[in-house]
Parts: structure tokens; C-alpha cells; sequence
């Protein structure tokens, strides 16, 4: 019986009702009607017969066998001649053809795709720079890798300063975050929100043996040690992921302030057992400037910039200025002919006191150090540095430590061809 339905769905099927039945029954499964009326077969085929068909005018009506019409052997070829009738699977679309044009606009697509080359060009560019970093070293280094993007770099074509010291500061936090022991705070650990502590830095000593530049990869490694009974130092050693060449080498201290009175706190004996465990006992990487800066004023200072004021985006999520918006404002005031021949080679700076959104500051420079030349023969050149409030707190003091730019073209520390300058 479902086998019946079925076909009756696309072919008309002789219904085994009486004509009585068959003409009051309406229609069978699909809107097929269950029955057909030779009469009313021959009228249509009639109406057909004006067009492309030819059929015999004469047709009888079909006998009865046990009370049920069968059609003739003309009727059945007549019928077979005449159109489907309209269902809704005979007004769906050619699915083979759709299916066929599909597969060609993928096939075509493919092979364009692998006809494409992306092959890398360089070794360096198969290193993963979009990386999170990972624990190295029996869980005591940090590594991970940063791209140079176009918008990094400077007027020299080189990844700048303040890139170079963010890629510092991001490792060290994801390093904190992937030994567990990130917690709400900026770089704290849960023991140390506790008690509102943060870490605070006062001391940087960075040292710039050659400048990454736009598409290079450079490789961060960085880990923790000991500083006295109440600090933390830690060192980072930046590498170019290709050939391992150092880059830039950098030492910092740091110690422990309450985030409420802003005062200076011992480690915690709950903070200490939680890092204490991370600590590496190695020499840091940067020798230490102990040297005394000459006294740095108005009075004797050669460059002077003032007005220097903290954006919001300045501000960390301790709601003070990111120390490395510090080192942008030390270099606003270094004599723009020391910044046109000569590249940074090194620097020692020592943090006094945090700065808040509302300081007004102003950057303070003067020469320590020709070296063997001037500005007209340049050679390695020492300035002092003086970060400090208008109304004369010092925020920070610093020396750099500034090298020809083109050292490696000339062969030597001797005048600079002008077009090279």
C-alpha cells in the first residue's frame, strides 16, 4: 500500500474504488486524482490532439472486469503520450546540474589557490611571532617571540626605544601569568593583593647592541633573581630568532609599595614563598653604573623641555604614568643633532617617584662625555639626564650613552659622509 501511494505521487494508477466512489473520493495522495474517466481522458486528448498530437476520435470506452474499468491498449499509448502531471518534485530544479556547476567553480578555485606560492622567504618567518611565550630552562626562563611591526619603527628604519622597553615590560608580566601566580593586579601575585602591594621599579640599566628593523623576529628571554632581603632584580636578553645574535641586554631592580599609602613595603613572608621558588642564581647580564650624576638644574642644563604632561593613555592599571612613557619624555629633550647622528647605546636610569595623570614635567639634558669627537666628528657621546616636576621633585635621573649610527659603513668613529647624515 505505501509502494501504492508512492507511485501514485507521479504516475496515475487505476483506483480499485466503483465510479461512484471514485467520483466523490476527490483526489488521491498528492492531489493526483485516484481515478480516471475515459470520457473525460478523451475530451482532454481531444484538446491535445489541435496541437503536436494526433489521436483517433473514435475511441470506445473501456470494458468493465469485475466492476472496474480497464483502459484499452490505445488509451494506455495515448496516455503515455500525454505530459506529467504537475507535482512538487517535478518543479524543483536540475539538482545534478547545480551540484555539477558548483563542483567546476570549486575545482577552479583550488587550483588557483595552489598555484599561489606561500612559501615562506625567509627562515626566520616560520617562527610563530604571534606566540605566547613558554616556560624554558627547568621552568626558570621565559621566552617569547615579537614581530616587528611597520608602525614600531622609526625615522632610522629601526624598531624604537620605547618598543624595544614594551617588549621588556610584556614579558615580564606574561611570565608572572604563566606560572600562575598573575592575579587581579598589575604583575602581583595573589599574596600580594592581599595586602594591595605592586611591584614598582627603581632602577633600569638597558644596553642596545643593534636595532631590529621592520618584518625581523626577536626572541625574548627573561627570568628573576634575589636583589638584598627586600628586591627583586630582573634580567632580560633579547636575540634575533634567525641567526641568535644579541640584541639588546637589559638589568632592572624592584621592590614592593603599597598600592593605598604609596610607601615602600618589605616582601611579605607569604609573597616570598611564592617566588621565591623562581629565583635563578646568576650575575645580572648588565654591569652596574654606580657612578654619581653631577647635580642637573635649569641653571645647568643645555636642553630644557617643559610642559610635558601625562595623557590618559599614558596611565597603567595602577593608575599611574608606565614607566616606559618615561624614557620618551627623557629623549624630548636630547639636542636633535645628537638624535640625526647618533643612535642610543645605553642607559642607566634610576626611578625617584611615580608621576600621576595631573603632573605637568619637564625634562632637563646636558652633556657628560664627548668621547673622542663632537658633534661635527661624532664619536661615543654620555648624557645626564633629569626628569622632574614643575615644582622640582624629581621623578627621574638618568645617563645614556649615544654611538655613531654608521659606524659599521665608515669602518670607524671619523666624520660621517654628508649624505649618509
Amino acid at each position: 500500500m505505501v509502494a501504492t501511494a508512492a507511485t501514485s505521487a507521479f504516475l496515475p494508477i487505476p483506483s480499485p474504488a466503483s465510479d461512484a466512489v471514485g467520483k466523490t473520493s476527490g483526489n488521491a495522495v498528492g492531489g493526483v486524482p485516484a481515478s480516471i474517466d475515459a470520457r473525460a481522458t478523451n475530451a482532454k486528448l481531444k484538446s491535445i490532439s489541435s496541437g503536436r498530437l494526433q489521436v483517433k476520435a473514435n475511441a470506445q470506452a473501456p470494458p468493465k472486469i469485475n466492476g472496474t474499468k480497464v483502459g484499452s491498449m490505445e488509451s494506455l499509448r495515448t496516455e503515455d503520450m500525454s505530459p506529467p502531471p504537475r507535482t512538487f518534485i517535478n518543479q524543483l530544479p536540475d539538482w545534478s546540474m547545480l551540484l555539477a556547476a558548483i563542483t567546476t567553480i570549486f575545482l577552479a578555485a583550488e587550483k588557483q589557490w595552489m598555484m599561489l606560492d606561500w612559501k615562506p622567504k625567509r627562515a626566520d618567518m616560520l617562527v610563530d611571532p604571534f606566540g605566547l611565550g613558554q616556560i624554558v630552562q627547568d621552568g626558570f626562563v621565559f621566552r617569547q617571540n615579537f614581530s616587528i611591526r611597520s608602525y614600531e619603527i622609526g625615522a632610522d628604519r629601526t624598531a624604537s626605544v620605547e618598543t624595544l622597553m614594551n617588549h621588556l615590560q610584556e614579558t615580564a608580566l606574561n611570565h608572572v601569568k604563566n606560572v600562575g601566580l598573575l592575579a587581579d593586579g598589575f604583575g602581583s601575585t595573589p599574596e600580594m593583593c592581599k595586602r594591595n602591594l605592586i611591584w614598582v621599579v627603581t632602577k633600569m640599566q638597558v644596553a642596545f647592541d643593534r636595532y631590529p628593523t621592520w618584518g625581523d623576529v626577536v626572541q625574548v628571554d627573561t627570568w628573576v633573581a634575589a636583589s638584598g632581603k627586600n628586591g627583586m632584580r630582573r634580567d632580560w636578553l633579547v636575540r634575533d630568532s634567525n641567526t641568535g645574535e644579541i640584541l639588546t641586554r637589559a638589568t632592572s631592580l624592584w621592590v614592593m609599595m603599597n598600592k593605598e599609602t604609596r610607601r615602600l613595603s618589605k616582601i611579605p613572608d607569604e609573597v616570598r614563598g611564592e617566588i621565591g621558588s623562581y629565583f635563578v642564581d646568576s650575575p645580572p647580564l648588565v654591569d652596574d653604573d654606580s657612578r654619581k650624576l653631577p647635580k642637573l638644574d635649569e641653571n645647568t642644563a643645555e636642553h630644557i623641555r617643559t610642559g610635558l604632561t601625562p595623557r590618559w593613555s599614558d596611565l597603567d592599571v595602577n593608575q599611574h604614568v608606565n614607566n616606559v612613557k618615561y624614557v620618551g619624555w627623557i629623549l624630548e629633550s636630547a639636542p636633535l643633532e645628537i638624535l640625526e647622528t647618533h643612535e642610543l647605546a645605553g642607559m642607566t636610569l634610576e626611578y625617584r617617584r611615580e608621576c600621576m595623570r595631573d603632573s605637568v614635567l619637564q625634562s632637563l639634558t646636558s652633556i657628560v662625555d664627548k668621547g673622542s669627537g663632537d658633534t661635527s666628528h661624532p664619536g661615543i657621546v654620555e648624557y645626564q639626564h633629569l626628569l622632574r616636576l614643575e615644582g622640582g621633585g624629581e621623578i627621574v635621573k638618568g645617563r645614556t650613552k649615544w654611538r655613531p649610527k654608521f659606524v659599521d659603513k665608515i669602518g670607524s668613529f671619523g666624520q660621517i659622509p654628508h649624505e649618509s647624515a
